[in-house]
């Protein structure tokens, strides 16, 4: 008798339970029934949507223009837990970022800015916020005007120029003879050293250095790690599984860039304190000075916005070279 009740008092639990979901999901239709709402693509699945459209070997960019074909300009889509709007007229785009940009202004939180950019410091990374906003500030008026982009000028003029000589010894290392050289490196190594002295004042000398291979195999491989799918971005529930491994991979990427990086600071941090100078020599000297030494801006302390500012910095322009030489499918 006392399993019975037992029994009942679960099965009446369970349809309770049935019923109240049943009412929310009716309350949710009629309310979306009163909206504008973005076509929705069709043969979305249960739990993952319209994920398993986006899992085959075809850039997901043809794969969106596709479904813009059939459905629209706009259109959503649900990607596991969330939901998301794909915009693809120019139009809408530049109404988007202008008339409403507020709206659109914030990004997602995801394990590639939690666990590779100093959980979500980075000024490129970070949501839509209090944070935010003071960062941009800093960025427009401090760190990022004309005047401080044309002191750097001559960097980018002499590693250019250093570049093409190191490219013309590479050409004449065999006697005169003809010699193979892998010049994607070559301009792999240009944007990179460029970046690196205007944030650190220091270059890497020529494709041997050892640092300077170190920064940019875990710089790809953050790169890499940025663009795989992971399942704990559309299913926050399963992070704990780490399915795949890619945040143990990430954990340990940003381990190594963290080492770096962090050197590079305490160099800097010691050498104005031997010098007791405020000398704004390059762009890590530059947000130490405008950034005091207490500095705690919303959660993140001075030195953790610093290194995660010359991360971004770093990966931004590594990207973008690397974007350049291989959009092969565009």
């Amino acid at each position: 008798m006392e399993y019975f009740l037992q029994f009942l008092t679960l099965l009446g639990l369970l349809l309770s339970s049935i019923i109240y979901a049943y009412k929310i999901g009716i309350r949710k239709t009629r309310e979306k029934s009163n909206k504008l709402v973005a076509p929705e693509p069709s043969g979305a699945l249960p739990f993952i949507g319209h994920l398993h459209h986006l899992r085959v070997q075809v850039p997901v960019a043809r794969i969106l223009g596709n479904m813009a074909d059939d459905y629209g300009p706009a259109y959503s889509l649900r990607l596991g837990s969330h939901r998301a709007l794909v915009i693809s007229s120019r139009q809408m785009v530049k109404e988007c970022f202008t008339t409403h940009e507020r709206n659109f202004a914030t990004r997602p939180i995801i394990a590639a800015g939690s666990y590779m950019n100093y959980d979500n410091a980075g000024f490129g990374a970070s949501p839509y916020g209090p944070y935010w906003r003071e960062m941009r500030k800093m960025a427009v008026s401090e760190l990022f005007t004309s005047q401080r982009v044309e002191k750097f000028k001559h960097i980018r003029t002499s590693q250019v120029k250093n570049s093409i000589n190191e490219l013309s010894m590479l050409s004449q290392r065999n006697g005169g003879r003809a010699s193979v050289i892998n010049i994607s490196k070559w301009f792999e190594r240009i944007p990179l050293n460029i970046i690196v002295r205007i944030l650190v004042g220091k270059g890497f000398s020529n494709g041997n250095n050892e640092q300077e291979s170190h920064v940019r195999e875990a710089i790809k491989k953050l790169v890499c790690l940025s663009g795989v799918f992971v399942v704990s971005d559309f299913f926050p529930y399963l992070e704990w599984m780490d399915i795949g491994g890619n945040l143990k991979a990430m954990k340990q990427v940003a381990k190594e860039l963290d080492g770096v990086i962090e050197k590079w600071l305490n160099e800097h941090i010691e050498k104005r304190q031997e010098c007791d100078s405020d000398k704004e020599g390059d762009f890590m000297d530059l947000m130490l000075s405008a950034l005091p030494q207490d500095t705690e801006m919303f959660g993140y302390g001075r030195e953790t916005i610093i290194k995660a500012t010359t991360l971004v910095s770093n990966v931004l322009v590594f990207y973008q070279s690397q974007y350049i030489f291989n959009c092969y499918y565009i």
